[in-house]
């Protein structure tokens, strides 16, 4: 895109003030680096239930930024310009209507519940070469992502290839004026965001749209009531059916779904008119990138399932949060297929890389070789992924983030193996999109201003530390909390700079904790007096406190009866400084209990009152967890705690919530064994039948407890059930996979997941406890892999 500031206010219905200068790119997060990378950048100014960032224009303004889309008049900068317009999505998605009406190549819009992405890079892998083409980047396909993606394009694209996805009615209509696709492809459908809609039939009309304006439509007849609808609706169109074209062997592609997945690609090329697809081989896709450990204390950041330059973007401004401080490494292969000349793609290679403080460069094929000189950064080349892994240094790797970031040919898959810290076959992905999203639905419930602290101790619920502490940085989370010094001093040393609340603080860690910023629980007057006297030791005035009350819970916390010597004690210690009053309310998640709860808010509200009208300074005040964030908005003060909701699960199975943890392994042996055999110790698992057993690497010393053994779980494999046979082992455990056909040594066994009946709330059932216990009881020899958009 190239505009003038004062033609985008003129598109929008806007009002323009200042500097008519150019826009080339858009940034929307203040956080990301997009502003630096980008060239000469448009800064949109969002406001929201809980956010307004027009808050951030003069931090941007610093960062280089000269033009602003913004909702109201604001003090205006030097040198600046302003597009005043009413509302900035809809702004957005004005102005992309008008780009996308520009262009003159084709455009391919891709809709359904599942498989969107994996369509569109798969097409992007079939079409002829040399074709210069754009893709939106991930999963650009909100009201806010299509406006974004569809303004990237460039203008010389032959083809342009956008996702549109929905969770309401009303979305499509407007995604639909932005891509206005010529070819428009339908997916699976299914419950994804069912929530708001009254039925299947509704959800499918919706989507339908997108196809309005399109010559060339594109579906599959398994997914009903989808293909009816659209064969019937857009019948003078001929839609083309993708189940007439022949189902690959499943020996090559793998399973039904993304068999059919093949025949809507096989549909497109030949409604395109370009050569049938090989199909040698289903294409790996890693939908997300994926964050790990790595050898030699390193982050790892696998992002290797597609490269191009704006991938390349999102991927280095990732690296820059991740980062926190650490060196960066940037493993980067050849980029193919870019449409541009060798010395213009390199050239804005070399830019980005310098502009996102990349110190150390890893190329990876012959180009990157060539174009060394271009790049002024520590640097090695090799020829190939082997080599690479064969000679890269220690050096380029130790302590440091590091990014790969490859073309599919050149197997970026083995060079994260060899980095890789732990190569246990258990893996838990837990993912932080679901985790943003389970924030996001909270603050939504908040009145504008509310504060959040959020609940990391024990890992995280057993989901990892830093990796979600920094997540909870970036997203702007007024405070962090831990259980005892020693997992707020990780952080610490991972580079987390925000406030972090210790609720365990013992005397013996005091010192610790003044000496890495942590701000302690207090909740005795010999706690007070203690932590007082090390503030003192320390050298320490006004060091923020957090003071617990005891509203009912009778765990920790001053009771209402020591309220008035507490205020009286507080207000002569000038060694430490009250940063918050808080209680908890232990039944707000049992409707049976209301009346209990409402009486805890009431003795709350009036033991904190007395309490912060006796200190001459404001004092936070903050109860409600996170059943009470929904159930109870009059207990939301001045801050809420944010625990278990973050991580997806909430009172009475709460629709809005998405679970982040999946616990998963691999089939690494299958036996035959006739009727009358039996299974594992003690040969609990008698055989009534001639079985199938699979062995999977996972057991008891992982998390997986031992009363979910002799049928009592489930595990899922090619999305259906396998009981688990006989008792499970310390390592391994053995399931049933009779009934399940086509399964091999190596396929995948997910032992919980969000999927229903697969899900921890289901197991917590059946071993009658609660999801904490079962996520905080998953082993640190667990590999934990973090996925991201």
């Amino acid at each position: 895109m190239e505009y003038r500031l004062s033609r985008i206010a003129a598109l929008c219905g806007g009002k323009f003030r200042g500097c008519d200068t150019e826009v080339r790119s858009v940034v929307t997060d203040s956080r990301s680096l997009s502003c630096e990378m980008g060239r000469s950048p448009m800064f949109v100014a969002l406001r929201g239930a809980n956010h307004d960032s027009h808050r951030f224009i003069r931090e941007m303004y610093e960062r280089g930024v000269r033009a602003f889309l913004v909702e109201h008049e604001v003090d205006m900068l030097p040198d600046c310009g302003y597009a005043v317009v009413e509302n900035a999505i809809g702004a957005l998605q004005t102005l992309a209507a008008y780009h996308r009406a520009q262009f003159k190549g084709t455009v391919v819009g891709i809709t359904g519940s599942n498989g969107k992405t994996v369509i569109k890079e798969w097409i992007a892998e079939e079409l002829p070469a040399g074709m210069k083409f754009y893709r939106s980047p991930k999963s650009y396909n909100s009201q806010l992502g299509v406006p974004l993606s569809v303004l990237m394009l460039e203008g010389d694209e032959q083809l342009a290839i956008f996702e549109a996805g929905i969770s309401q009615p009303g979305e499509m209509e407007r995604l639909e004026r932005i891509i206005r696709p010529d070819v428009a492809i339908f997916t699976s459908i299914g419950d994804a965001h069912q929530e708001h809609f009254l039925n299947l039939e509704q959800k499918c009309d919706e989507k339908l749209i997108l196809a309005r304006s399109a010559s060339k439509i594109i579906y599959h007849s398994y997914y009903e009531p989808l293909g009816r609808m659209a064969a019937a609706r857009y019948a003078d169109r001929k839609p083309i059916d993708a189940a007439r074209f022949p189902e690959v062997a499943e020996a090559v592609i793998g399973n039904a779904a993304s068999r059919r997945n093949a025949q809507i690609v096989e549909a497109f090329c030949a409604a395109m008119g370009y050569a049938a697809p090989a199909f040698s081989a289903a294409p790996h896709v890693a939908m997300r990138l994926e964050v790990k450990d790595g050898i030699n204390d390193s982050i790892l950041i696998n992002d290797a399932y597609n490269l191009d330059l704006n991938s390349l973007a999102l991927a280095l401004d990732y690296l820059h949060n991740v980062a926190l401080g650490r060196r960066q490494t940037l493993v980067l292969s050849d980029i193919a297929q870019s449409g541009l000349s060798d010395d213009e793609l390199y050239s804005r290679v070399a830019a980005m890389v310098t502009r996102a403080g990349v110190d150390c460069l890893v190329g990876i094929g012959p180009k990157l070789r060539r174009y060394a000189p271009l790049f002024s950064c520590d640097k090695s080349f090799y020829a190939s992924t082997d080599e690479c892994i064969e000679r890269l240094g220690r050096d380029a790797v130790a302590g440091r983030a590091v990014l790969l970031k490859g073309a599919r040919d050149y197997r970026f898959e083995k060079l994260a193996h060899a980095l890789s810290r732990q190569s246990h076959t258990t893996v838990l992905e837990v993912d932080l999109d679901a985790m943003t999203r389970n924030l996001n639905y909270f603050r939504s419930k908040l009145r504008f201003g509310t504060k959040l602290v959020a609940m990391v101790k024990a890992g995280s619920y057993g989901t990892g530390d830093f990796e979600v502490a920094q997540l909870l940085q970036h997203q702007g989370v007024d405070y962090l909390a831990v259980a005892f010094a020693d997992e707020g001093v990780l952080l610490r040393e991972r580079g987390i700079t925000m406030p972090v609340v210790v609720l365990n603080a013992d005397a013996d860690s005091f010192e610790l904790m003044i000496a890495n910023r942590l701000e302690p629980e207090i909740y005795s007057f010999h706690s007070l007096e203690a932590f007082a006297a090390a503030a003192t030791h320390a050298g320490e005035r006004h060091y923020p406190i957090h003071v617990k009350l005891d509203t009912g819970m009778h765990r920790l916390g001053f009771v209402e009866e020591e309220i008035a010597p507490l205020a009286e004690k507080l207000a002569t210690m000038g060694e430490v400084k009250v940063a918050t009053v808080f209680s908890h309310l232990n039944c707000s998640d049992m409707p049976c209990e209301d009346a209990y709860t409402r009486e805890q808010i009431a003795r709350y509200d009036r033991m904190s009152r007395t309490l912060a009208d006796a200190l001459d300074y404001p004092v936070i005040r903050h109860t409600a967890n996170s059943a009470a964030i929904d159930r109870f908005p009059e207990a939301q003060f001045d801050m809420c705690r944010l625990g278990l909701g973050l991580y997806g699960f909430g009172w009475q199975h709460n629709a809005g919530l998405q679970p982040v943890a999946t616990l998963k392994t691999r089939i690494v042996q299958i036996k035959h064994l006739p009727a009358g055999d039996a299974v594992g110790y003690g040969r609990a698992g008698k055989l009534t039948r001639p079985t199938v057993t699979a062995t999977i690497p996972v057991g008891y010393a992982d998390g997986l407890d031992r009363h979910l053994g002799c049928g009592r779980w489930s595990v899922l494999v090619a999305g259906c059930p396998a009981p688990i046979v006989g008792r499970i082992c310390m390592d391994s455990c053995m399931i049933d996979i009779t009934d399940i056909e086509g399964v091999r040594e190596g396929d995948e066994a997910v032992i919980f997941s969000p999927a229903p009946g697969n899900d921890l709330e289901t197991m917590a059932e059946v071993l009658d406890t609660i999801p904490y216990e079962i996520m905080t009881s998953v082993s640190a020899r667990v590999k934990r892999i973090y996925l991201k958009e």
